[in-house]
């Protein structure tokens, strides 16, 4: 929070957090929920459930991290961590089509479960979204990252065959958790974490309603 001074431990556990929760790894703790947690494919066996884990990792980890290194390395940005808003827009960019590839891909395999063609295609909507709204504010891409989550995780519920209340309550704590660490490293107004808290949230419903 800009003009508040906290603790120098308080400042590296919300950079931790900010780390360990970072946007390139939500849709991967998503899937592993959804493929072990969860069982959306049961048919699948041990291998070729991580495989499936593998690919979000290469999709929504390790191509956008790639991508963000080059921009720097070539000059097209000032930093890796995305400071401005202008540092933004190749990323955006380019994780959009990373991102709208992998829901394409899934949306044609008739065995993909309904859950993870929504998550899929929600990622691709919050992060045109939070394209659109990049012009006008900064906005945090840890909360759309977690509003993504929040939302999906509460919506699964009604459709998941057992009882998933802990997890739904471990979702808004960690998306609360998040967003609050962003804030207390001073990366954001709280106007960019909410905005783009609901920017996620957005994303999910879209995509909830359009599959």
């Amino acid at each position: 929070m800009q003009g508040i001074r906290f603790h120098p431990i308080v400042r590296m556990l919300a950079k931790i957090i900010s780390l360990v929760f970072h946007p390139l790894f939500i849709p991967v703790y998503i899937s592993w929920f959804l493929i072990y947690l969860n069982l959306i494919f049961p048919a699948l066996n041990p291998w070729e459930k991580l495989l499936l884990v593998i690919r979000f990792a290469v999709m929504y980890t390790l191509f956008p991290l790639v991508t963000v290194l080059l921009a720097k390395g070539l000059g097209f940005i000032q930093s890796i961590y995305l400071k401005t808003q202008k540092d933004r827009i190749i990323p955006y960019v380019a994780c959009g089509l990373y991102y709208f590839w992998m829901w394409y891909v899934l949306r044609n395999q008739p065995d993909t479960p309904e859950p993870l063609i929504q998550l899929t295609l929600a990622i691709f909507i919050a992060s045109s979204l939070g394209l659109m709204a990049n012009s006008y504010a900064k906005v945090s891409m840890h909360a759309i990252a977690v509003g993504v989550m929040a939302a999906f995780i509460l919506l699964f519920a009604f459709s998941a065959d057992t009882n998933i209340g802990f997890y739904i309550s471990l979702a808004f704590l960690i998306a609360g958790v998040v967003c609050s660490a962003r804030l207390v490293t001073a990366d954001h107004h709280p106007f960019e974490i909410y905005l783009g808290f609901f920017i996620g949230v957005a994303g999910l419903l879209l995509a909830y309603f359009i599959v």
